[in-house]
């Protein structure tokens, strides 16, 4: 096998020999010539890779690179906005007039204007997210070769009858400038790999199991020393046989456990989304809706119990939502959003921070601006929302002890929810049914259903810092354009007790 490029310190050479600065220098400046408050420029190169197998077998590999430039202006205090895939001086230059133009005949319409949030100036400073190996440095036969093996391990089980394999592979460079005299350079690097086996019933049925391992922003360290990826692949055989032959789940309410595995996408509907201020506010009501968490409730909102310790953070190690600085130059920062069961703060960007500073209580944002690429404007996007553990909690099988009657949800799957983030419904990778505090096998046909304050008000127990994983999605969805942001949630093993527990298969009319 090739040998793979480990980490360096600097940013992707690629990256750097663009005229960041040069680039910079005519935006701004022409920018302020034409009468701009405040201007600022990104420039971005964007690598993605997407490899996948099916039964061993190459099925799909793709690798692309996106580059552009952005200007962004306030002017008599409306937004402007140009961007394009022209990185010139000139080009430069001319989307600064565009955007100056484009606030100019928005201005009529707007009817709050812009003021953004005081920040430091952060002058000429860098970022690298922490990772080993460069996964664009390895080559693409050696990433064909490990999950070849690992598809002949799986199919030669007799109760997998097709294994599929996927790995997505992000690189993010950025350069970003702004009038005030901020100047950032950083990249991210991030990994989301995927195992699923499936299993044929004689019937015509079938049931499939996937892998636990979470995206991570990591490099291909974490395909070979950085999880147990080994005895995961040598479980899922066994736990997709027996949630085959698993009881159908008797509807009713139980207490339930459920691992990090599945409470992190819990996390990131009823909450992560909720406490979006723009979203609070009803910005954005016409993509995924609002909020019942409204900025008038800040301070009083019961969220839930007083074990609900809910921070937002740009400086997770290794979370897909970690940064140096956000897209308005904004440093990262960590701050609670729930405490003691209830909700203290918001999701903000330098607009939202300034314009509802006096209700928030605070003056600054908490650097949670993002675009997806050059050619979109940033909006307020999710940090790393995370449920923090009991300081000396208990294991995840103490938790499971001190239950009666129950059921153990481990893995995500599918999930609903509301235009207000508050009714829902999750369902999960595997669901273990507990007995006077044992596991006694699976079940299947599980979904858990609940309002929001219901939910977390009927957490009990938590796990301590042993039990605490980081999960994670790539593909989370926001604004108009659509914009996709990758974010990860961390959260320890909790114990909910009486949540109602739907049978997936009769509610299907089956």
């Amino acid at each position: 096998m090739g040998k793979p490029r480990v980490r360096r310190v600097t940013v992707e050479p690629a990256f750097l020999a663009l005229p960041l600065r040069a680039l910079a220098d005519a935006a701004l400046q022409t920018a302020r010539d034409a009468g701009a408050e405040h201007a600022d420029v990104r420039v971005e190169r964007l690598r993605n890779q997407q490899l996948s197998l099916r039964d061993a077998e190459l099925e799909n590999l793709s690798d692309d690179v996106t580059v552009g430039l952005a200007v962004r202006v306030i002017v008599d205090g409306t937004w402007g906005f140009a961007s394009s895939a022209d990185v010139t001086t000139d080009e430069a230059r001319r989307l600064a007039r565009e955007a100056v133009d484009v606030a100019r005949t928005s201005r009529p319409l707007n009817s709050q204007p812009i003021t953004l949030a005081d920040e430091p100036v952060y002058d000429d400073v860098t970022w690298v997210s922490a990772y080993d190996i460069d996964p664009f440095g390895v080559p693409t036969a050696d990433k064909v070769a490990l999950f070849t093996d690992w598809s002949r391990g799986l199919l030669a089980h007799d109760d997998v009858d097709h294994v599929d394999i996927s790995l997505l592979q992000a690189q993010e460079c950025k350069f970003y400038a702004d009038t005030a005299g901020t100047t950032t350079t950083q990249q991210r690097i991030r990994l989301q790999p995927q195992v699923t086996g499936t299993r044929l019933d004689p019937g015509g049925g079938f049931e499939t199991m996937r892998t636990l391992a979470a995206p991570v922003g990591r490099g291909w360290e974490y395909l070979t020393t950085g999880y147990d990826w080994t005895s995961e692949l040598e479980q899922l055989p066994l736990n997709l046989v027996e949630k085959a032959k698993a009881s159908s789940v008797e509807p009713g309410r139980y207490d339930l456990v459920i691992d990090p595995s599945n409470l992190w996408l819990t996390i990131h509907e009823s909450v992560g989304h909720a406490t979006e201020l723009d979203r609070a506010l009803g910005y954005e009501a016409a993509y995924a809706g609002t909020s019942f968490a409204t900025l008038d409730q800040l301070g009083t909102l019961r969220y839930g119990t007083d074990l609900m310790h809910v921070t937002g953070d740009r400086h997770t190690p290794h979370g897909l939502s970690t940064v140096g600085w956000d897209d308005e130059g904004v440093a990262a920062q960590q701050w609670d959003i729930v405490r003691d069961g209830t909700l203290v703060g918001y999701q903000l960007d330098r607009r939202m921070a300034q314009q509802n500073s006096a209700a928030l209580g605070v003056s600054r944002s908490n650097g949670c601006a993002f675009a997806d690429g050059p050619y979109r404007v940033p909006v307020q996007r999710m940090p790393n929302v995370s449920l923090q553990p009991a300081p000396d909690g208990p294991t995840t099988e103490q938790l499971i002890a001190g239950v009666e009657r129950g059921i153990y949800v481990v893995g995500d799957k599918s999930w609903s929810i509301d235009m207000q983030r508050y009714n829902f419904q999750f369902t999960g990778q595997r669901f273990y049914e507990i007995r006077s505090g044992r596991i006694v096998g699976q079940l299947r046909d599980v979904a858990y259903q609940a309002t929001t304050t219901e939910f977390w008000g009927s957490m009990e127990a938590l796990g301590g810092p042993s039990t605490y994983v980081l999960g994670g999605a790539f593909n989370c969805g926001k604004a108009q354009p659509s914009q996709t942001a990758a974010v990860s949630h961390g959260c320890p093993t909790a114990v909910f007790r009486g949540v109602s527990i739907l049978n997936t298969h009769r509610e299907a009319g089956r």
